[in-house]
């Protein structure tokens, strides 16, 4: 279940897909949970940008792969360049590797499929708004050894040795873990996860918990996978 104990927080959302009933019907669900602002719908990819172009005011956008004019590959990348604090959340048909694997090339944090449980998709939602990637675990490994040799090294002396226990916090980022499992794991609470993972990125000159991930399965601080909730 997701976490409903937002406070005052209120995530504003952006819909993008062409499938009318299908995108309605997402908004109908979004537009009861409490701490979510469906700030708009949009039909395609170009529209998806136009959104966020002259709102400014978006925390996550949902958004299809394949749509008309612009697809939602093309439209991420474009909106993650000019608009890299909006996380973006794939919500696709496809369960395919190579449609995970382009949707995070091109800056989506993860994607979910269109069968997903509401519950799934308002938790991939939360995660994704923390800027948590939302990846399935059996394709994780793949994508963050695809990643890791893209990311250019610095120097070791432009490097800050981390703490024990962000070396911790950095093998649990390996198999992407959430803050809340890492602060479950480690017996710490969440906002001092935060606060490593922000060290963390600091110290090693990275820009996200994906590169992060990506460092961390480069340089050996790994872990065996998170076990599925289903097991």
């Amino acid at each position: 279940m997701p976490d409903e104990k937002m406070g005052e927080t209120r995530i504003r959302v952006l819909l993008a897909d062409d499938h009318e009933l299908f995108r309605q019907g997402v908004k109908a669900i979004l537009t009861r949970v409490p701490w979510i602002d469906v700030v708009g719908d949009v039909a395609n990819g170009q529209q998806a940008f136009e959104h966020c172009n002259s709102a400014r005011n978006l925390d996550v956008v949902l958004m299809d792969i394949h749509m008309p004019v612009w697809d939602g590959l093309t439209a991420t990348k474009v909106i993650h360049r000019e608009f890299p604090e909006i996380g973006i959340l794939m919500l696709t048909a496809s369960d395919t590797e190579e449609s995970l694997f382009d949707a995070i090339q091109a800056g989506a944090l993860g994607y979910v499929l269109k069968t997903s449980s509401p519950d799934h998709v308002l938790e991939s939602i939360q995660r994704v708004y923390r800027k948590e990637p939302v990846i399935p675990e059996q394709l994780a490994l793949r994508i963050l050894t695809e990643l890791a040799p893209q990311r250019k090294v610095h120097s070791p002396e432009s490097i800050e040795p981390l703490t024990q226990r962000e070396q911790d916090v950095l093998r649990q980022l390996s198999i992407g873990a959430s803050n809340q499992h890492i602060a479950k794991a480690l017996f710490i609470s969440e906002n001092t996860v935060r606060n490593h993972v922000r060290n963390i990125l600091e110290k090693l000159h990275l820009a996200n918990r994906v590169q992060a991930a990506a460092y961390a399965v480069r340089e050996g601080y790994t872990l065996p996978p998170v076990p599925s909730e289903d097991s």
